[in-house]
């Protein structure tokens, strides 16, 4: 089996660590020319929509797949007409647009914050008005990492907005109060089979995710489920998915899904009887899915920007070092820790030693 990846950052290279004991191979195509992804595959060095480098991906791998969602429309129905493909066009395009997607929830009866179409500046003053402040003001498509969005607290806050953000189709989500922030990884496959692992919950930091941690006992864990459930079954899905939620008082509001492995599922590669990264390889590649079983408490931590000497970390007890080979870079995800435990008293003592030993910059002046 020859597996085709769009994309050869950390996450196609951790598709290919998972995919490399199943005998499974993979072909990278990138724009970068030493992207950290390439010592595990053949790479294609070309634009993503490069008519050559699309032929060429087709004609090496049974089944495409990506690694991110901002995949040309053009690129995607070349691959899909000639491959499996792998998630599905329309998940893609759902979740490119902020607004297709809390319209997908709407229609599911997932509890979601209200929402306004923003397309001029006038339309966020309407809609202001209707939704109330505070608001969150975010670009409809290519956000990410709290990229292409702002937060409206006062009357003065709205003026001149809509061109500060781009002059581009924009959603007004209204504040949600919440708790704490979780997300759900979820797995779907080609015949219809679908797991879940544990809810995590996740910490950010200046919009960036700092730390996700596993939680078996959540109070909120079914309705995760049935709700990531839910839409994977409306987009007929393959491969992985993660859903993020607000928790509030009332329960779960919906935030975001992304159609691929998450960050926030990284704690699966050492923590989980199957990794995110080796489910979806088994499901592009039409393989039984793998039990998702929690092994032990623990936590994964982003290193942003910096990364602190090996050995600092590796000397930690329950800690797993993942460095991405990628160059420093303020706000950069440039590795991950896996942190391992006996117990949840333990695991917080860790998570607390591993961060005193990052040297995260967000790239906050």
């Amino acid at each position: 089996m020859h597996i085709g990846i769009v994309g050869a950052g950390q996450l196609g290279q951790m598709m290919a660590q998972a995919g490399a004991p199943l005998n499974i191979e993979f072909t990278f195509l990138d724009p970068a020319k030493a992207p950290c992804a390439a010592p595990y595959g053949r790479l294609l060095t070309a634009d993503w929509d490069d008519a050559d480098a699309l032929h060429a991906l087709i004609e090496r791998a049974d089944a495409i797949t990506f690694e991110f969602e901002n995949v040309s429309p053009r690129a995607l129905e070349q691959l899909s007409s000639h491959r499996p493909a792998f998630p599905p066009s329309n998940a893609l395009e759902t979740s490119r647009d902020r607004l297709l997607e809390k319209s997908l929830f709407a229609s599911l009866d997932i509890p979601l914050p209200p929402i306004a179409r923003i397309d001029s500046q006038n339309d966020l003053e309407e809609a202001v008005a209707r939704v109330g402040l505070p608001a969150v003001l975010k670009t409809r498509t290519l956000g990410y990492d709290g990229k292409g969005q702002k937060v409206l607290r006062h009357e003065q806050d709205i003026a001149g907005t809509f061109e500060e953000l781009g002059g581009v189709p924009l959603i007004l989500e209204g504040f949600v109060d919440f708790d704490h922030e979780v997300s759900v990884i979820a797995v779907r496959g080609r015949d219809g089979e679908t797991r879940f692992w544990d809810i995590s919950e996740n910490e950010h930091r200046s919009g960036i995710l700092h730390c996700a941690i596993p939680r078996q006992q959540h109070p909120c864990r079914q309705d995760a489920f049935r709700y990531a459930g839910q839409v994977m079954d409306a987009l007929d899905y393959v491969g992985v998915m993660a859903f993020e939620f607000f928790v509030t008082a009332n329960g779960l509001i919906a935030n975001e899904i992304a159609p691929r492995v998450h960050n926030s599922g990284h704690w699966s590669i050492e923590g989980a009887q199957t990794s995110q990264f080796e489910n979806h390889v088994r499901a592009v590649a039409g393989l039984p899915l793998g039990t998702t079983d929690l092994l032990t408490p623990c936590a994964m931590l982003n290193i942003i920007g910096a990364m602190p000497p090996a050995e600092t970390l590796l000397a930690l007890p329950g800690v797993r070092l993942h460095d991405y080979n990628k160059a420093p870079r303020p706000g950069r995800k440039i590795g991950h820790v896996t942190v391992l435990a006996d117990s949840d008293e333990e695991l917080q003592q860790r998570i607390t030693q591993v961060e005193n030993a990052l040297i995260n910059d967000l790239g906050i002046s």
